[in-house]
């Protein structure tokens, strides 16, 4: 089962770095632990494009290191603390995502008016906004999760994204999604007057037909191939 979620989290590390979502060594993501002793995560130090399954970390609940070596990432509370009060989450991500940035930074809301957005809106993707700064304690990771509440995603103003889902699979698909959308939205109010977006009852309706398990699964499987073809490109729904 290891070998598994070691695969899967360094497929997601370098499914994110391959869409642009590499900052460095920055940026994370991770897994629940199957025998609920915590989670999977890429170690500091290395670049998302870089992780092979023999680099990945086992962190407890509290951040020590169960199985592999190196550092281990300062933030690892992002992820202990939402899959500590989401049983519903088996994966987390965050990045730097570049347009993702810009569009908190901006304070504007996301807005449906792209096929990504509707993955997100509605609801509102919430901002957190209590420090721009690492999430370094359980107690600020505490604090992103309570804003996370129930939904998908997270915009960390002047800081990042934070995305989950059931697995990681679908949280890494989520950041690229997030990524995408807002990048759409900025494109287009680069072209001056007011942007149209779909209503509620159309972006639910476009989210079920877009988006549906069968949907994310393909598109995770094309992800995976794009590494082995060595094409770069951030995908769009």
């Amino acid at each position: 089962m290891s070998d598994l979620v070691t695969e899967t989290v360094a497929l997601s590390s370098r499914v994110l770095g391959d869409a642009g979502h590499g900052d460095f060594i920055w940026g994370h993501s991770s897994a629940r632990d199957p025998d609920g002793r915590g989670v999977w995560i890429k170690p500091s130090g290395y670049g998302l494009e870089e992780i092979t399954p023999e680099l990945v970390q086992l962190l407890d609940w509290n951040g020590e290191i169960l199985h592999g070596t190196g550092q281990r990432h300062v933030e690892y509370p992002i992820h202990t603390e939402i899959m500590a009060a989401r049983p519903d989450v088996g994966g987390v991500v965050h990045t730097h995502s570049p347009h993702a940035v810009a569009l908190a930074a901006a304070g504007q809301e996301l807005r449906p008016v792209s096929h990504a957005a509707n993955y997100f809106v509605p609801p509102s993707v919430p901002r957190f906004t209590d420090t721009a700064d690492l999430i370094v304690t359980a107690e600020l990771g505490q604090s992103l999760t309570t804003v996370l509440a129930d939904t998908q995603a997270v915009f960390l103003v002047n800081h990042g994204i934070v995305t989950v889902g059931p697995d990681l699979p679908t949280a890494t698909i989520a950041a690229l999604l997030l990524e995408e959308a807002a990048k759409q939205q900025l494109l287009t109010a680069g072209y001056g007057g007011f942007p149209s977006w779909s209503p509620r009852e159309e972006s639910l309706a476009k989210r079920e037909r877009i988006y549906h398990p069968a949907a994310l699964d393909q598109l995770w499987q094309y992800l995976v191939r794009r590494l082995d073809h060595g094409t770069p490109g951030t995908p769009s729904a």
